[in-house]
């Protein structure tokens, strides 16, 4: 361990020690803490059914429902990995590339995030304006950031498992996940949590509070805020390009050779250091309030803003990248190593009213959200204006830190919810419950300096010009009918229609029904019926960028763009999905519950994008530069309709590639999957009590169909590779099983998981050449451990580690390594697969100090 890694590890228990030497005045009782599996299979859902009252162990639908002390017994303060460690068809992502390293996403039963609906406190959640464009397996994701609403806001989430577009809208495709804020009047905490991997790096610090208070008698308010900060981490190899190797001699691109003094770059022979986490700091404040205005009828507000910027390293660049037209203007001589940054604010506000006149249950409300990000591009150069600025006798000028645009993506809501029940003469009442919804949105992108896109642009993020800029919106109307009944005792009911009409793409109509039969308080049986439609987002149908790497460059062209024409797309269709399931539930003993869903989610003209389209293609074969198949004229011309230009220095490498990206529908798929959750517990008296869990996923995703290419396209040229299509079948584990226990005696408690991730794998090559090599990350079991103890009634101290073990993925494929250190590719670089489901950085191991009134 580094005394870095000693440091961190041992921040929580110093801060308990200041705190004791301070003589903390404890006042919360001090008493065992309780049973977290017992309290949520018995706690009041919300998510999944209009019923008022009903528990989570009695739900027709599956849902998951996970209590704040659950999530805070993760190590890393972050909503998304602690979903991930509970909720085995949760899935997050691990790295990101370009601009999509600065917002990780996830998804949900293996498909697109954006097919996941998140709500805080019932109400839509606006997505991120950073799309994720780079490829893999979470490219085209644009869903809700979780990471800006604070842990310690929280007061329980449910995560229901199952399409429910006909109740919450049509993009609730996977599930929804319902994030529930606290709303209590009183008491509080103070959090200081600290860490870092083993291996060095990821230092993380993180300070949260939260407070309930009752401002009046009828009122309450609840605030929490946080400042968290993430360092950089490194997890790649030397960079071939500024080392002999036996496969450089006398390549173009070597400085080791032709610029001997890149030895003397900052990190030497590790200079570039791309493979590994962003660095961040991020405030966050959060409220939940209400006010009681009659017995009958309350007005709330709740919302949350965030502060964020964040930089991640790009590929680093060559002393010959940027030069001027005297041979010894060089501004870089030792080469440099740019990086891309987004200053980000996000927020989002709801206002409502609800109550009850009647007997009828009413709710109105409007939210507004807004994600706002600024992209910049920092330590690099444009080599094109700094070449056309420069004579035989002056240098050239480029400026080093720039503005690259920015992306804006905006969601206004507004809701009426009504519900009743009547007395039908049946085993129980029938819930009548109707709605409709108003929702306008838009998404832009604004243009940066001149500079980031003049020419070949700035390295390693080409900016976007005003060609590129624009704002485009859309408003959607919905209307739905919910009905629930139980026509005997032991059956509930529960169907929906909805309604929606969106000003892009026209009208649908949705439905669900979700049956469950109860055999006896033993065992029970559910099912599930339910369809979907999903307009594409704003993002998938109008983002326009480049993205550039030392060796190749690709245009990301709009659906409905001019460039995307020439090819033969014209614009974006909406997804059509069919969701079926069916599961058991089962009460065999007293202490334990047990529940196994089985699902399949069919999904019809899915967007994904498409497979790189080469317009030039060059590799390099014994030495000498040849074509590789396909020089298509019409992705060249696609490229400059839309105002790309190529960087000349591309062409300087031994193996080089010019293509075009879009988001397309172009594939049917299948997904099939089973979700099982048991939990228990054992009071063993003297020795304590342990709450055992076991739950897991089995998913698996198929391209059941593949659209022939459009007439406008090169027959040369195919939309969906052999690597696009991995992406989506191989790239997140088939499996994913989660055994916990948790374990408390008197002032001690121990949470321990383990967490089994199956096998993943995805395809790559070397800019296009055509040997595909698979890289597979095997079977792995990781373990989470966290240790807390009482140090006084209200001071509780937590040490732990996530990945106690250090496990590390598979390393990609050793053949494509070596082809591209033959190639002196600065491929060679990553060693890990971004794909990895547990991440590339190894053992976390934190420190943390919870001071509770």
């Amino acid at each position: 361990m580094t005394n870095r890694s000693r440091s961190i590890l041992f921040v929580g228990v110093s801060a308990a020690s200041i705190l004791f030497a301070y003589g903390v005045n404890a006042y919360a009782a001090e008493a065992p803490e309780p049973s977290p599996d017992t309290a949520e299979l018995e706690a009041v859902i919300v998510t999944g059914t209009r019923t008022t009252g009903m528990k989570a162990v009695d739900s027709p639908a599956p849902i998951t429902v996970l209590g704040a002390d659950i999530l805070k017994k993760t190590g890393q303060p972050d909503m998304i990995q602690a979903l991930a460690q509970n909720v085995p068809s949760f899935n997050a992502q691990a790295f990101g590339g370009d601009t999509a390293a600065l917002t990780l996403s996830a998804k949900l039963r293996g498909i697109s995030p954006n097919h996941t609906l998140v709500l805080l406190n019932g109400k839509r959640r606006h997505g991120t304006a950073n799309l994720a464009v780079l490829g893999g397996a979470y490219q085209g994701g644009a869903a809700a950031d979780l990471n800006f609403i604070p842990l310690a806001s929280v007061d329980h989430i449910e995560v229901l498992l199952e399409g429910a577009a006909a109740q919450y809208g049509t993009d609730a495709i996977a599930g929804v996940i319902n994030i529930i804020q606290k709303k209590a009047t009183s008491g509080g905490e103070v959090i200081i949590n600290g860490g870092g991997y083993i291996d060095g790096g990821g230092t993380t610090g993180d300070f949260t509070a939260n407070i309930g208070i009752a401002p009046t008698e009828k009122s309450y308010l609840n605030l929490t805020g946080e400042t968290k900060y993430h360092g950089y981490s490194f997890r790649g190899d030397y960079d071939p390009r500024v080392v002999n190797t036996p496969y450089n001699t006398g390549a173009t691109n070597s400085p080791a050779r032709s610029y001997p003094q890149v030895v003397n770059a900052p990190n030497w022979p590790y200079v570039n250091r791309i493979a590994g986490d962003a660095q961040y700091r991020q405030t966050v404040l959060a409220y939940n309030a209400g006010y009681e205005i009659t017995p009958d009828i309350e007005a709330y507000s709740f919302g949350t803003i965030g502060r964020k910027w964040s930089a991640a390293h790009e590929n680093y660049r060559l002393p010959n990248v940027v030069k001027g037209k005297m041979a010894t203007d060089i501004p870089f001589p030792l080469g440099f190593d740019p990086k891309e940054s987004i200053t980000e604010t996000d927020y989002a506000v709801t206002g409502g009213v609800s109550g009850a006149t009647n007997a009828w249950n009413w709710d109105l409300s409007s939210t507004y959200g807004k994600d706002d990000d600024s992209v910049n591009v920092l330590d690099t150069a444009n080599a094109s204006l700094y070449a056309d600025t420069s004579t035989t006798t002056t240098k050239g000028y480029s400026p080093t830190d720039i503005h690259a645009g920015g992306f804006i993506n905006t969601q206004w809501s507004n809701t009426i919810d009504v519900s009743h029940d009547f007395e039908v003469g049946l085993a129980g009442p029938m819930t009548f419950a109707a709605g409709a919804e108003y929702r306008k949105e838009s998404y832009e992108i604004t243009a940066g300096d001149p500079a980031t896109y003049y020419g070949g642009g700035s390295q390693s993020y080409f900016g976007f010009a005003p060609v590129n800029a624009g704002k485009h919106k859309r408003n959607n109307k919905a209307v739905y009918v919910d009905l629930a009944v139980s026509p005997v005792e032991a059956l509930k009911l529960d169907a929906a229609v909805r309604y929606e009409d969106f000003s892009d793409f026209g009208d649908t109509t949705v439905a669900k029904l979700t049956g469950r039969y109860d055999f006896s308080p033993a065992i029970a049986v559910r099912g599930t019926v339910s369809t979907g439609f999903r307009a594409p987002t704003l993002a998938e149908s109008y983002y326009s960028g480049i993205n550039v790497s030392p060796s190749s460059i690709s245009g990301q062209l709009p659906p409905n763009s001019p460039g995307a024409s020439l090819l033969g797309i014209n614009g974006l269709k909406p997804e059509k999905s069919n969701n079926f399931s069916i599961g058991l539930v089962t009460h065999l003993a007293p202490k334990l519950t047990m529940t196994l869903d089985a699902y399949q989610i069919t999904i019809k003209n899915r967007i994904v994008s498409s497979g790189t389209l080469y317009g030039e293609n060059v590799v390099t074969v014994g030495g000498v530069k040849v074509t590789n198949g396909i020089v298509s004229p019409a992705v060249v011309a696609a490229l400059t309709a839309n105002g790309v230009n190529v960087d000349p220095s591309i062409r300087t490498n031994a193996t080089y590639s010019v293509g075009a990206n879009m988001f397309v529908n172009g594939l049917d798929t299948r997904t099939r999957g089973i979700d099982f959750v048991s939990t228990y517990y054992s009071d063993f008296d003297d020795w304590g009590r342990v709450d055992w869990s076991l739950s897991a996923s089995y998913n698996k995703t198929e391209v059941t169909k593949i659209a022939p290419n459009p007439p406008g396209l090169d027959p040369r040229l195919t939309l969906f590779d052999a690597i696009a299509i991995a992406n989506l079948e191989d790239t997140s584990p088939k499996f994913k099983i989660i055994a916990g226990a948790y374990w408390s005696l008197g002032k001690f408690s121990m949470n321990l998981k383990e967490s089994v991730y199956g096998k993943s794998s995805g395809l790559s090559n070397d800019s296009g050449s055509p040997a595909l090599m698979k890289t597979t990350v095997k079977t792995a079991l990781i373990t989470d451990l966290d240790l807390g103890y009482q140090v006084l009634p209200s001071v509780k101290v937590s040490v732990g580690a996530n990945n106690l073990l250090n496990r590390y993925p598979n390393r990609i494929n050793g053949l494509l390594r070596e082809h591209y250190l033959k190639n002196n590719s600065n491929g060679f670089v990553t060693q890990f697969p971004s794909f990895s489901p547990f991440g590339i950085n190894g053992g976390y191991y934190y420190g943390k100090v919870t001071y509770s009134f």
